[in-house]
């Protein structure tokens, strides 16, 4: 299935002379989930929620301060035909929940994740939430302030946090547009009357106060069409997962994202890897991380990689003009997940580190393996003694 007939060409589109303001306003009015800019009519990028969350550009500056190459990441490009698969592939590898959908090269519409959830939802009865939730989330106390909760949100490239109650239960959840919503209506009232200049005490604001709570949460056992009826149903990106008979303890987090990952899946021959943040590649190609990444997995012929996500993070911190950048490389595999991170300066550096470690990990894992296998030859030896 490709998604000609899914893509739409009912979008917001502003021009690269709007003012900021007006943006963060739109976000607030409409909450789309990217808005599409242009110059003079001329495709130029997509402006997401995100985005606007981690700039620290001003309202009366112009769209183009945010839409220049040395501020925001390009963004995902596909063709109306595309297959589902790849464009699904795309829209996760650039942390995306929109793309640009081109016609011969022209400007046609936009493609959603929430468009593609819809149109293969029957399909993903046979998935459960236990196949591909992520595990051990990070969390946000209740006292914890806003700018604790930003913090977590750029320094781990998610969009929610589950909020838990000195006891350690969950009682909410903040996302990324709860913050960015915050932000832009608390801005607002600070440029005017007594409350002028007190925005920088908006960062102090405790979780508690901005969270959504009660907590919509599923559980392992459903399945992945249900959960993503449930986030289709109510506009929700991700449930929070807990114990079947425990709905106040959060074991992790489903969103539309892993769902939309799990989609990249394959069974054929060829390794599947999914790259995140694929804009921070610099002196590495897809192709040498798939290839050094086989050449791993190759050291334990028992082990079968079902999945292989590569995330790279940046950094503030540069040397010499090139950023700091975390990776980390985690398989899925039939004897479990196994991962390595690293840290380097540039994409390659980072992966290098990652790598090594992510070897020595299979390497282990292997070890462990014909340990227990040696071990239960000697159980099966004495037992016939």
């Amino acid at each position: 299935m490709n998604i000609a007939d899914i893509a739409t060409q009912d979008y917001i589109e502003v021009d690269v002379g709007t003012r900021m303001g007006k943006v963060r306003s739109t976000f607030e009015d409409g909450n789309p989930k990217g808005i599409i800019v242009t110059d003079d009519g001329d495709y130029e990028g997509v402006i997401s929620e995100r985005e606007l969350l981690q700039s620290h550009v001003e309202d009366d500056a112009k769209v183009a301060a945010l839409t220049k190459p040395s501020r925001s990441t390009p963004s995902p490009k596909v063709d109306r035909q595309e297959d589902i698969r790849e464009t699904a592939r795309v829209l996760v590898e650039s942390n995306a929940k929109v793309a640009p959908v081109f016609e011969h090269d022209d400007l046609w519409g936009v493609i959603s994740d929430d468009a593609i959830l819809e149109a293969v939802l029957e399909n993903l009865d046979a998935l459960t939430v236990e196949d591909i939730y992520t595990a051990d989330p990070v969390t946000l106390q209740e006292d914890d302030g806003v700018g604790k909760a930003i913090n977590h949100l750029r320094e781990h490239g998610i969009s929610r946090l589950p909020v838990l109650n000195e006891n350690g239960y969950l009682t909410g959840v903040i996302t990324t547009h709860d913050i960015a919503d915050f932000v832009i209506r608390e801005n607002h009232t600070t440029t005017t009357g007594d409350r002028v200049g007190d925005s920088q005490r908006l960062l102090d604001v405790p979780a508690y106060d901005i969270m959504n709570s009660p907590v919509s949460t599923t559980t392992l056992d459903t399945t992945a069409e249900e959960a993503v009826k449930t986030m289709l149903d109510n506009d929700y990106a991700g449930l929070m997962v807990t114990p079947e008979d425990d709905d106040q303890t959060v074991i992790g987090v489903i969103t539309k994202t892993d769902v939309l990952r799990a989609l990249t899946f394959t069974e054929e021959e060829h390794m599947d890897v999914q790259i995140t943040n694929v804009s921070l590649l610099d002196t590495i190609t897809r192709e040498s991380i798939v290839q050094s990444i086989e050449n791993v997995s190759d050291k334990y012929a028992d082990m079968q990689v079902l999945h292989v996500h590569v995330r790279f993070k940046e950094h503030k911190e540069k040397l010499r003009g090139t950023p700091l950048i975390h990776c980390q490389v985690r398989l899925r595999t039939n004897k479990g997940q196994v991962a390595g991170t690293g840290e380097g300066y540039g994409a390659e550096n980072a992966f290098r580190v990652a790598l090594d470690k992510l070897e020595r990990n299979v390497l282990e894992v292997k070890g462990i393996t014909s340990d227990e296998e040696y071990r239960g030859q000697l159980l099966r030896k004495l037992n016939e003694l």
